[in-house]
């Protein structure tokens, strides 16, 4: 017997892990401002913004559907102290590219996991990911290659595309990678008996 998950998220990404995963899932977008929970965070570690992103989703749902088990997810990218956002357009893209290009940066998935607005389980995984040193024009090209696709992800890449060829090496699960640390999530499901193990 598994019980349906309530994904308090709209990323299509993130649906398909779970639902590759043999998951029930139901995906209903959270109502959060990002960007307005974020703006008092500062000097809050990226792993931190990462969770409190994730707790506020799955909090606002988990409020919405009484008794469902509500798992919220967040993901940020930091280089060094510097947060990243998904770019707002192709310039934004390009300017995320030349300063990660060279440069070792982390990219930081939280899952938490609700019911009736109380928090069950919260975890951060980590990947750090070393993105080889990139001529502009390639980055021009690349992203002339890729399209509209770099601006659905935090820096402007998707690792499970072209942008792979953009790495000299990476360290990390490739579900936290993707947006989900999807292992440890599987294993706090079978724990709670949300799914068969």
């Amino acid at each position: 017997m598994t019980e349906k998950i309530i994904l308090a998220s709209g990323s299509p990404f993130r649906k398909a892990m779970l639902a590759h995963a043999g998951l029930d899932i139901e995906a209903v977008p959270a109502d959060v401002d990002e960007r307005a929970l974020e703006a008092p965070l500062e000097g809050v570690s990226p792993e931190d913004v990462a969770s409190i992103l994730a707790e506020a989703k799955a909090t606002e749902v988990s409020e919405r559907r009484p008794g469902a088990l509500v798992l919220g997810c967040d993901q940020t990218l930091s280089l060094g102290d510097e947060v990243f956002h998904k770019p707002a357009d192709m310039e934004s893209a390009r300017r995320h590219l030349l300063a990660l290009s060279g440069k070792t940066h982390q990219l930081n998935s939280a899952a938490v996991l609700c019911r009736n607005g109380e928090v069950l389980w919260r975890h951060v995984g980590v990947a750090s990911l070393t993105m080889r040193q990139l001529d502009p024009a390639f980055i021009g090209r690349h992203l002339a290659r890729v399209g509209a696709k770099a601006l659905s992800s935090v820096g402007a890449y998707q690792i499970e595309g072209e942008g792979i060829q953009l790495f000299e090496k990476i360290e990390g699960d490739y579900f936290t990678i993707v947006g989900l640390p999807l292992l440890p999530v599987l294993a706090k499901l079978r724990e709670l008996g949300a799914i068969d193990g």
